[in-house]
């Protein structure tokens, strides 16, 4: 009897309770009370910030992986990336093969990166790949490519047909204006090579008439095993051979190994396109005389300053200026930017560029 009093009490108070609660205007809460991480959410803010820089991606493809030109270019990027805070990085195959950097572009586009710059071993085989990014909205900078059309913009350190010219300029000079000479390229399809020795041959032909071209564009593939064994061959076939003009950063120290083992040192002329930490031995010996080149690392954050830039809106036009030396007051021709970067260093001042 008393367990059944305290029950009817109990349910007598509980109806009593309800019944207050409604009288003055209120309602039972029966929601489920908020988790640990909702209340974090409720009572922490979400920090906002201005800078949108780090919420890019920008990928550099370039010709080759693991090469001194290349680990040089990540100089620039990685100070790129202290300066702006963008995720810029390299990337590539590392063989020249121009159907394994479309399919590293490839990759990219799968990604979803949102810039891409690229070094192409051959444009030709890359377009259809470049095309397909920028139908997804990727920027597209291009470099060594003034022939490219599936690209924003091409950015050069200097005009191709300039440096050819000032390349012959240079292999005339050494050679007293006479002689036979050979050229050099990296690949048939590059275009900057091809450029180079070009307009090269064009000038001398004009500027230097008693100078005779023999076995014009060696491809090396970029590789200096194979400009060496090319070298051999042809100081074999053309025993008064004077003149070698190189295009890829690999051809000149690979023919200057083979003019060292002839031991044609002091009568051969080698120059063309390196970098002091590849050529430097061959410069103190003599099996090169001059190499010329712009600084991979400068052309790396210019790069990618370029393609910030086209992210962001920002307004791009003929004379613009970039932030390395040699990219200020830009030439703006169609969308290829040219500026006036080479740097020449013989052994009298190589200690000046030692990368």
């Amino acid at each position: 009897m008393k367990e059944k009093l305290l029950a009817t009490f109990m349910l007598l108070v509980l109806i009593i309770t309800l019944c207050v609660g409604c009288s003055d205007g209120s309602s039972v809460d029966t929601s489920i009370p908020p988790t640990e991480s909702e209340k974090t959410a409720d009572t922490i803010p979400v920090e906002e910030t201005d800078d949108k820089d780090n919420k890019y991606t920008i990928a550099t493809v370039v010709k080759i992986t693991g090469i001194a030109w290349y680990d040089r270019m990540e100089v620039g990027l990685e100070k790129f990336r202290q300066d702006t805070g963008v995720d810029a990085y390299i990337t590539g195959h590392n063989t020249a093969d121009p159907a394994e950097q479309a399919r590293v572009i490839e990759d990219l586009i799968a990604q979803g990166v949102d810039a891409l710059i690229v070094i192409p071993n051959s444009t030709e085989a890359v377009e259809p790949v470049l095309k397909k990014a920028r139908e997804a909205g990727i920027v597209v900078i291009a470099h060594e490519a003034t022939d490219i059309q599936n690209a924003d913009y091409d950015l050069e350190a200097f005009d191709n047909v300039e440096y050819g010219e000032h390349l012959m300029e240079n292999l005339g000079e050494f050679m007293n204006g006479e002689g036979k000479y050979t050229t050099f390229v990296g690949a048939l399809t590059a275009t900057s090579h091809n450029i180079w020795v070009e307009s090269a041959v064009s000038l001398q032909e004009e500027k230097f008439p008693n100078m005779e071209l023999v076995s014009n564009k060696n491809e090396t593939q970029e590789d200096s095993e194979v400009a060496y064994t090319k070298t051999k061959e042809l100081l074999m076939a053309y025993p008064d051979l004077l003149g070698f003009q190189g295009s890829a950063m690999a051809d000149i120290p690979g023919v200057a190994r083979a003019i060292e083992e002839a031991g044609k040192e002091d009568e051969t002329i080698v120059l063309g396109t390196c970098l002091v930490s590849t050529a430097e031995q061959f410069l103190e010996s003599g099996a090169i005389d001059m190499i010329s080149f712009w600084d991979p690392a400068d052309a790396g954050y210019a790069l990618n300053e370029l393609a910030l830039k086209v992210l962001q809106g920002e307004e791009i036009y003929d004379g613009m200026s970039l932030t390395p030396d040699g990219y200020q007051d830009l030439r703006l021709k169609g969308t290829v930017f040219n500026g006036k970067a080479w740097i020449d260093v013989t052994k009298d001042n190589m200690a000046d560029y030692d990368f």
